[in-house]
C-alpha cells in the first residue's frame, strides 16, 4: 500500500522534470533568436573594450575612439523591440534611462543624441558605409564591412 504511493509519486516527479527539461531545450535556442548583436564598422576592430565602454559610448560620454577618431553612434527608434533588448541586454539599464540621458545632454547644450535609424537594414547599411561608427541589429550576418563586439 505505501510502496504504492511512493511509486505514484516518483512516477509525477519523472514526469515533471520530462516536462521541465523539454521547456529548456525549447527555450534555449529561441533566446539566441532574439540576441542583439553590437557591430561596428570594420575599421574599428581595435578599437572596442568592455562592456563599460559600451554603456559610456551608447549614453554618450565617450564620445572619441582611443585613436583620437570621433564615434558615429547610430540607433533605432525608442519604440523598436531591438533597442529595448540591447539597451536592457547589452547596456544593462532601461530605455527611459538612456533617454532621459540623451534628453539632459540636448537641453543643456553639452552633447547630441545619437542619430536613430528606421530599420535594422538601415542600421547594418549605415555601419558598413560609415567610418567610425558603433550600433546593433538583431541577428548575425556574414559581411567582411562590419565586425562584431561580444562583451563579455
Amino acid at each position: 500500500m505505501m510502496s504504492d504511493y511512493f511509486n505514484v509519486i516518483l512516477q509525477m516527479r519523472k514526469r515533471y522534470l520530462k516536462r521541465f527539461l523539454l521547456c529548456i531545450i525549447v527555450l534555449l535556442p529561441m533566446q539566441s533568436l532574439f540576441a542583439v548583436e553590437v557591430i561596428t564598422n570594420s575599421d574599428n576592430v581595435a578599437q572596442m573594450q568592455g562592456s563599460n565602454n559600451l554603456r559610456s559610448i551608447f549614453s554618450m560620454r565617450t564620445r572619441y575612439w582611443p585613436n583620437g577618431e570621433k564615434i558615429r553612434v547610430f540607433v533605432l527608434a525608442d519604440d523598436s523591440e531591438v533597442h529595448k533588448k540591447f539597451v536592457k541586454q547589452k547596456l544593462q539599464m532601461f530605455p527611459h534611462q538612456l533617454r532621459r540621458t540623451w534628453d539632459r545632454m540636448t537641453y543643456t547644450g553639452t552633447g547630441q543624441p545619437p542619430i536613430t535609424v528606421h530599420s535594422t537594414a538601415e542600421m547594418l547599411e549605415k555601419i558598413k558605409t560609415t567610418k567610425n561608427s558603433i550600433g546593433y541589429i538583431d541577428r548575425r550576418v556574414e559581411d567582411e564591412a562590419i565586425h562584431f563586439f561580444d562583451a563579455q
